[in-house]
């Protein structure tokens, strides 16, 4: 059976890693070969492709964390959960829901939709 909470855990993780190498090792431990992502403002269809996105949002948000903000839950080869990204210690600014679907209890795939947005993000 597959830990939802594992599997989120390292996600965010991932989201939150500061260097390419903490990325890198991150996706090497926990994601199939090649991933792929999608969300309203973004998309990767490979490891390269999604290394780079989390380093964008890296150096576009200096300083923010992602983190958990509900229990994540799943059924079969999906895991769901929420998270909000914002300042160490403070609130989100924004916030989202991702739908991950495994392989060999490893990310494939995750579809992301955005529910809270500022306008100056």
């Amino acid at each position: 059976m597959t830990n939802a909470q594992e599997i989120a855990t390292n996600y965010i993780a991932t989201w939150n890693a500061a260097d390419a190498a903490s990325r890198d090792a991150l996706l090497a431990s926990h994601w199939v070969e090649e991933p792929t992502y999608h969300d309203p403002l973004m998309a990767a269809t490979n490891a390269n492709e999604l290394i780079g996105l989390v380093g964008a949002v890296q150096d576009r948000f200096p300083g923010f964390r992602f983190k958990l903000t509900n229990t994540p839950d799943g059924h079969g080869d999906f895991i769901r959960f929420s998270w909000g990204l914002g300042p160490d210690g403070a609130e989100p600014v924004i916030e989202g829901s991702d739908v991950i679907m495994l392989e060999n209890g490893r990310m494939k795939h995750v579809v992301g939709f955005l529910d809270k947005v500022p306008a100056t993000a």
